[in-house]
């Protein structure tokens, strides 16, 4: 029995037969250069764009939005007119493709982080279009029998598109992390997703294995207990699924439970029953656009958002761009470590002006629907940063505001950043990764990036006793909050809202229901104390109400 460790992505597991992706079609060594060439080319690139963007009318939410922006890769004209001049200099229509979107991939990877993660779909671009001017099959599955489990090196937008994910049994990627559109798309879903997960692509068609997402494991030839364990599991998730309440403690403390979205398409999605939006993320107003929204455009969507939003709260951070997510319109000069740079409120540094009309625009629309949203700023690191950012807010006439905590300096100094805003959402990825000194896109930091790590506890602990000492709300909206287990801990570290993919709220719910507010301070304490996050686990598993133990399989 073999065992391959990743990264899971939510609580589910799945058994199933494997199936492969088929791969990228094979150039010829000798591909011929006719005088119809370079309009095969064209042809190719705008067939590749055209089936995108009906794709993206058929799907919704994460997956409509990285379905639109792929198709725009196909459609750069400056991709088309680099592979335009390879041909004139002797390539076939498929090597100069080729060439031309390998080294941008190369750019991609060197500038790391948000860009890194591109890559994948704009491979996926070059291989469909490779596959046209071939006219050869595109990378895909076409023989997908029921609970069948995906297996590839990584998965593409476009390849998520294809496939019914309701039919799937779980998605398991060699490479890949945790913010990537797999295990984004996965976690929206509620399908099994492990990523980066070394040796897996080594599996073959119809072998039987168990993907844990909770575990962070694929099991090739799982025994017939673990098969009957997951089948249990998973009766009693979709038994779960269908409570609509609200959260809170077996004694009665509330704990909001709250919805991440990145788009209109996802909060139109959302249950009329949600509690409401922890965040709500702006960035996709702003990517891949030569130019700036206009404030005239920003005040509709937020208008939209408004108005269609459910529950009472929501949350809106503002642009979470510059750096390793760079705007067109205000490219900044390159930065040898873009995670540590120009990214979030610091865009301030460099234009301000962007993010006051940012402001404006959602201060516009809070006016005009007569809700009034929370709003909050990404990658604060000091007092005054915070003070000012509140300033500039309530200029625009917008009454509730926060800061994330994602820089260690913010929690050490929680008690007076909390003093100059509202409240605060601690963004678990950020401030791991910082706290960690690991980036959170690599698959092989997975245990330094755990939510249990007894150091970053210590963080959101402190900022957890600022916020009750000064009655303040500490939510959490980072991958912490939808793993059952270290919900209960952040609850018991003083947390008063967790926001997570809906998918993964119904687990947090019945993990609250049978436990306590004093049983979650104890939990926490014993993480707080414990050596590592394996430690810390195991102890709580031995801690956990029986029937909750029984459906996490802990």
């Amino acid at each position: 029995m073999d065992i391959f460790h990743g990264i899971g992505v939510g609580q589910n597991a799945a058994v199933g037969p494997v199936r492969t992706m088929r791969p990228a079609p094979t150039i010829p060594d000798e591909e011929p250069v006719t005088p119809s060439s370079a309009e095969d080319l064209r042809r190719a690139l705008e067939g590749v764009q055209e089936d995108l963007l009906h794709k993206a009318q058929d799907a919704s939410g994460e997956a409509q939005l990285v379905l639109e922006v792929t198709a725009q890769m196909a459609g750069d004209q400056q991709l088309l007119k680099s592979s335009l001049e390879c041909i004139a200099q002797g390539l076939g229509p498929a090597h100069a493709i080729d060439q031309v979107m390998e080294e941008y991939c190369q750019q991609l990877v060197a500038a790391g982080g948000y860009l890194a993660e591109r890559v994948t779909d704009l491979r996926s671009v070059k291989d469909r279009v490779i596959a046209r001017l071939l006219g050869a099959a595109p990378p895909g599955i076409s023989d997908l029998p029921p609970f069948a489990v995906i297996v590839a090196k990584d998965i593409s937008a476009a390849d998520i598109a294809a496939i019914d994910l309701a039919e799937v049994g779980a998605l398991v990627t060699e490479e890949g992390g945790p913010t990537g559109h797999t295990a984004i798309i996965a976690s929206q879903m509620g399908v099994p997703c492990v990523v980066g997960a070394p040796g897996v692509t080594a599996l073959v068609d119809d072998a039987l294995v168990m993907v844990d997402a909770a575990a962070g494991q694929v099991v090739l030839d799982p025994t017939a207990d673990m098969v009957a364990r997951v089948q249990e599991r998973r009766e009693a998730l979709r038994a779960l699924a269908t409570d609509t309440s609200t959260g809170t403690t077996s004694d009665g403390v509330a704990i909001k439970l709250l919805a991440n979205v990145g788009s209109l398409a996802d909060v139109e999605d959302l249950p009329a029953t949600s509690e409401g939006i922890g965040l709500f993320r702006t960035e996709f107003l702003y990517m891949d656009r030569e130019t700036e929204p206009s404030v005239a455009e920003q005040t509709e969507l937020y208008q939209q958002v408004l108005e269609q939003a459910p529950g009472n709260d929501l949350v809106i951070r503002t642009l979470d761009a510059g750096s390793d997510k760079p705007l067109a319109f205000a490219a900044g000069k390159p930065e040898a470590n873009p995670a540590l740079g120009v990214r979030g409120y610091r865009l301030v540094l460099s234009n301000e002006a962007i993010v006051d009309r940012q402001l404006e625009a959602i201060g516009a629309a809070a006016k005009a629907t007569g809700r009034q949203p929370r709003v909050m700023a990404p990658m604060i690191a000091t007092v005054d940063e915070a003070a000012e950012f509140t300033s500039r807010a309530r200029s625009h006439e917008l009454t509730q505001v926060g800061v994330m905590v994602e820089v260690p300096s913010v929690a050490i100094r929680a008690e007076q950043v909390l003093r100059e805003v509202d409240f605060v959402s601690i963004g678990t990825n950020d401030l791991s990764q910082y706290t960690m000194a690991a980036d959170r896109l690599e698959g092989g930091f997975s245990q330094l990036l755990d939510p249990l790590q007894p150091a970053v506890l210590e963080l959101i602990g402190r900022v957890g006793a600022a916020g009750e000492s000064l009655g303040k709300s500490v939510g959490v909206c980072g991958a912490a909050a939808a793993d059952p287990v270290a919900a209960l801990v952040l609850v018991g570290l003083g947390v008063t809202s967790l926001s997570a993919p809906v998918a993964a709220q119904s687990l947090v719910r019945f993990a609250l229901k049978y436990h306590t507010l004093t049983q979650c301070q104890h939990f926490a304490q014993v993480a707080l104390e414990s050596r590592d996050p394996a430690s810390a686990r195991e102890e709580i598993a031995a801690l956990l109400d029986a029937d909750v133990a029984a459906v996490l399989a802990v």
